[in-house]
């Protein structure tokens, strides 16, 4: 018999907020993280905005060689998991280390720390590479750092699907507890190309806003007149465990992972299926694995990254997915205010369905200045709203064609 998968802690370091309640606080009164970039000087860029997380240090949250011994996606993924296992009480031992998994996953791992390198070793030869240089731009350098800190001997390891990563790293975590396999998992996504090569190749592929002098008109995910996604970083941690094992340690339970499911679109290496169709899959099977009827979803996290073809397709996906259901469901991008995360946002926004669960409130589609007549669905235009939220969907798609989806439903006994 499968096991339950419920949520019992949650952390995140983000452009909107330090922490859950911050974050959600701010994507519920519609706080935009977008603002110029202060991490590097981008004068001779076409984009010059970002959402940063601003003001983070890490030497605040752990010994301060051993920061400089780390990425920045590796210090923020530590951070969040901090705060997620501190909120969820769960405390390792020799007793059930063994039993604990650490899925953090990341599309890209240490731009930064790869990018000094290059430039370390034309100016100034490979012998100056610093010899940390492999552990802080691996992928998983957070996932096995994190389970160093804390001392989880389960399995570890991050998935790299673009920015589906997050959700898919938390759906590999699910796999697992269902299964038996584990009794809980340190899951979610962190990511940090906020630099001077991640701005300057995306904005190359024309995906990016270049609003540099009008922030707060960007990015505009649905409506008319988007030019592009803004660049973010951060991450996002969720603690899941089996139903029985949160129980007998009393833990505090936010809501039930009862779905998910992961599709490719066998398309274009960064163009979503025009008619959505891998999308859609992916929303059908994660319904399908968490028993749940379309017209009983209550609230969709959209993808959402403000970029022309992502948001057709996915809108052409709701509907494929959800028939008629799909005009009466609010939707909402809360890229509109964390920018796009790559894979750490299918994590953030993981945890918003949580916290629209938890409060009964959908946060909103910020920037929505005009309708777009391709995207026709309720993207909850500017103003969060309230309204029961039972069940919660979250979509996460990424370049390659990578979909995926998780389904969130209120917990009950």
């Amino acid at each position: 018999m499968s096991q339950r998968v419920v949520v019992t802690g949650m952390g995140t370091v983000n452009p909107i907020g330090f922490n859950v309640k911050e974050s959600w606080d701010n994507a519920v009164h519609g706080v935009s993280g977008v603002g110029p970039i202060t991490l590097f000087d981008s004068a001779e860029l076409l984009v010059q905005i970002a959402c940063e997380v601003k003001g983070f240090d890490a030497a605040q949250h752990m010994d301060a060689r051993e920061a400089r011994r780390r990425d920045r996606f590796e210090q923020l993924a530590v951070v969040a998991t901090q705060q997620a296992l501190h909120h969820s009480g769960l405390e390792l031992t020799e007793k059930n280390a063994n039993r604990v998994a650490v899925i953090v996953s990341s599309a890209v791992g240490g731009l930064k720390s790869v990018q000094e390198a290059v430039i370390t070793m034309i100016q100034d030869g490979p012998r100056r590479i610093s010899p940390f240089m492999i552990p802080m731009f691996m992928s998983n350098g957070a996932a096995g750092m994190i389970a160093i800190d804390i001392g989880a001997r389960g399995p570890c390891f991050s998935v790299a699907s673009a920015c589906a990563s997050g959700a898919d790293g938390i759906g590999q975590a699910w796999h697992l507890i269902r299964a038996g396999a584990v009794d809980a998992a340190v899951t979610g996504a962190s990511e940090a190309t906020v630099t001077r090569v991640g701005i300057a190749t995306f904005d190359r592929l024309g995906a990016l806003s270049r609003r540099n002098d009008e922030p707060w008109r960007t990015p505009a995910p649905f409506a008319a007149g988007r030019d592009g996604l803004v660049m973010g970083e951060g991450a996002a941690i969720l603690i899941l465990e089996s139903y029985e094992h949160a129980k007998a340690r009393g833990a505090e339970i936010y809501a039930e992972l009862v779905g998910y499911a992961s599709t490719s679109d066998a398309f274009h290496i960064t163009a979503p299926a025009e008619d959505g169709a891998g999308g859609a899959a992916a929303i059908s099977r994660a319904l399908e694995s968490a028993k749940i009827a379309p017209e009983d979803v209550d609230y969709i996290s959209a993808h959402g990254t403000g970029t022309e073809l992502n948001d057709i397709s996915e809108t052409k996906a709701i509907k494929a997915a959800l028939g008629e259901h799909a005009y009466d469901v609010p939707i909402s991008s809360t890229k509109s205010m964390t920018g796009h995360m790559m894979g750490a946002t299918g994590a953030l926004e993981a945890i918003f369905c949580v916290e629209a669960i938890r409060h009964d409130v959908v946060p909103p589609t910020i920037h929505f200045e005009e309708p777009d007549p391709s995207c026709d669905l309720d993207y909850v235009p500017n103003s969060a709203r309230e309204l029961p939220v039972e069940v919660a969907l979250s979509n996460a798609f990424g370049f390659g064609g990578h979909n995926a989806v998780l389904v969130f439903r209120a917990f009950k006994d």
